[in-house]
């Protein structure tokens, strides 16, 4: 494992975003881990938004007094397949989990776990690729509080997968979910419900203004879309869950009504997942002969901020679910989202009120909310303003720096 290098956050940054109670809450729940030491453990520094919450909520839990470390897992590509394969299958996906492949998951997160030289208070693993670690864990640190931040919709997880996940939560103290539901499918494991946020000041959600002049990615001109014509964006990895052609088939559908639309998939491609670029691949060929579909890979941060903020509408068109913080992304730039009603879009879209929710395989709901938001400057507006003001009380950073820090002063005191 590696150590990851983090860049500065003050809590004070935030004093114009943030209700004076909760800076005085969070200061209070700081002073109660204070002395005490906290890890956490995920498997790649970029890319993806368990990367994107650590490189915030670590370095501003540093602020406020908490010494934090964070690590990335040192593993070969065939780990990769394996996990990939359980998140597939946590997700509903019924393929086989074979020896082998069990085999490679027990060898790997046996090696990080014993490769954690560094004595801690509380160590929080960061989904299944690192939850394999727990066992060696307890027992090197067996004073340690463990927990497991599942960041996965599980409400519809193939039962091997399940069982497989099940059996190692043994040594866990405290399971993580982002929403309610997950939890049922964990009976009898005593569980915590944490919503993600996003921090309002990366260059990912900053307004364009007040970026610095010339930054990389935040020109329009430097894309190949045009901005004086309709834009619809969706921003995801290219995974099948996310489901790119489906976005692709809603997009036709709004061209019958609005020729000169067009669509923009952006996504990036993690180091911990090796099915990107094969999904990349078959987006590319059903799309190859459309001149108004644009795949955008890797963008920078800024990039991705300027397509929200470039978007006429969004679409998270996901099949399933963790939470997807681009849907808070977009709604903090006043940009309304037309998300499926499945795992955690629901918790940060009201219907017809910040946005719009239909089926995750109702291709003809997705195009009919579309076309009204190309339509009505006035409706993109109304929505906007109000997705804005639900991400400002409900999704941001400081609320989540908050929680966390209530969870780990429990399990460590208990």
């Amino acid at each position: 494992m590696y150590s990851v290098e983090t860049t500065g956050r003050r809590l004070a940054a935030y004093d114009d975003v943030l209700d004076p109670d909760r800076h005085s809450e969070i200061r209070d729940r700081a002073d109660r881990l204070d002395g005490e030491r906290i890890a956490h453990v995920n498997t790649t520094a970029d890319g993806g938004g368990v990367a994107e919450i650590l490189h915030a909520l670590v370095p501003l839990s540093r602020d406020v007094g908490v010494d934090v470390d964070w690590y990335v897992m040192d593993a070969p590509d065939e780990f990769y397949d394996v996990t990939k394969r359980l998140h597939n299958g946590l997700q509903g996906d019924h393929t086989e989990l074979t020896d082998g492949m069990r085999d490679t998951y027990r060898r790997v997160t046996r090696e990080n776990a014993t490769a954690l030289e560094e004595r801690y208070d509380a160590i929080v693993l960061h989904d299944p690729q690192s939850l394999g670690m727990a066992p060696v864990l307890a027992d090197r640190y067996p004073d340690a509080s463990l927990l497991w931040r599942c960041h996965i919709d599980l409400t519809t997880g193939a039962d091997t997968y399940l069982e497989f996940v099940r059996t190692r939560l043994d040594p866990i103290d405290r399971t993580i979910v982002s929403h309610p539901a997950y939890a049922e499918a964990l009976p009898g494991e005593e569980t915590a419900v944490v919503h993600p946020a996003i921090d309002p000041f990366t260059e990912k959600n900053r307004s364009l203004e007040e970026l610095p002049d010339g930054l990389e990615g935040s020109d329009p001109n430097e894309y190949p879309f045009d901005t004086d014509r309709p834009l619809l964006v969706q921003v995801s990895r290219f995974d099948p869950w996310k489901d790119p052609l489906g976005v692709v088939e809603a997009y036709r559908d709004v061209r019958e009504t609005i020729p000169d639309a067009q669509l923009v998939l952006a996504g990036g491609m993690p180091d911990d997942d090796p099915e990107g670029i094969e999904i990349y691949r078959e987006v590319a060929a059903e799309t190859e002969a459309d001149e108004d579909v644009y795949l955008l890979t890797n963008l920078p941060d800024v990039g991705i901020n300027l397509l929200q903020r470039s978007a006429d509408a969004v679409v998270q068109k996901s099949l399933r679910e963790g939470f997807a913080l681009t849907v808070s992304e977009t709604l903090w730039k006043e940009t309304p989202v037309v998300g499926a009603n499945v795992g955690g879009i629901p918790l940060q879209i009201e219907d017809g009120e910040n946005g719009y929710l239909v089926e995750p395989d109702d291709v003809d709901a997705t195009a009919d909310r579309l076309v009204r938001l190309l339509e009505d400057d006035e409706l993109r507006a109304r929505l906007g303003e109000r997705g804005r003001e639900t991400v400002r009380e409900r999704f941001l950073l400081p609320r989540l720096l908050e929680e966390y820090l209530s969870l780990l002063a429990e399990e460590i005191d208990r």
